[in-house]
């Protein structure tokens, strides 16, 4: 499950203490902060660029570098589907294409009900188990149209298990 805490500055500051020590401490900041609130808020930028001593230059381009980060904020749940060669040999465009329709959304989006973000991603490390996809860091192999639509309604229902 993402990290839903609403954007808190106070908060934001106490990770930004928390690692400022750390060589290289933008990242560690970045990853930190992305965990708590689940993106890098507007906010952040010179928030970071005031407490680091760094130019909002700077942070924006760190933060727009790395893929990793998010700008918005996730869905309650994040699907990752590898696009690396091994899984396009096995048809990741085909579930791509599935997953798409199936949720109404492209990849990079959230669907309407904020349930899913799906992100497209450049290999997973499960290529003997093409096509590959991550659910809420949770590795799949051999995922079909079938086992994808099995696996996103049973990470809803596990939600509402709760």
């Amino acid at each position: 499950m993402n990290a839903r805490a609403p954007w808190r500055e106070e908060r934001a500051c106490a990770i930004v203490a928390e690692h400022r020590h750390l060589r290289g401490s933008l990242l560690p900041i970045l990853h930190a902060l992305q965990e708590e609130f689940g993106c890098i808020d507007q906010a952040a930028v010179p928030l970071l660029a005031r407490e680091l001593n760094l130019s909002r230059a700077d942070v924006h381009g760190v933060v727009s570098f790395y893929h990793e980060f998010r700008r918005t904020r996730p869905g309650r749940h994040t699907v990752k589907v590898c696009r690396a060669e091994a899984c396009q040999s096995m048809g990741c465009d085909d579930l791509v294409s599935h997953i798409e329709r199936s949720l109404s959304v492209s990849l990079g989006g959230t669907t309407a009900d904020d349930a899913f973000t799906v992100e497209s991603v450049f290999c997973l490390g499960n290529c003997a188990l093409s096509p590959a996809v991550m659910v809420d860091e949770r590795l799949y192999g051999r995922v079909d149209a079938r086992r994808i639509d099995a696996i996103l309604g049973a990470t809803l229902a596990a939600e509402t298990a709760r």
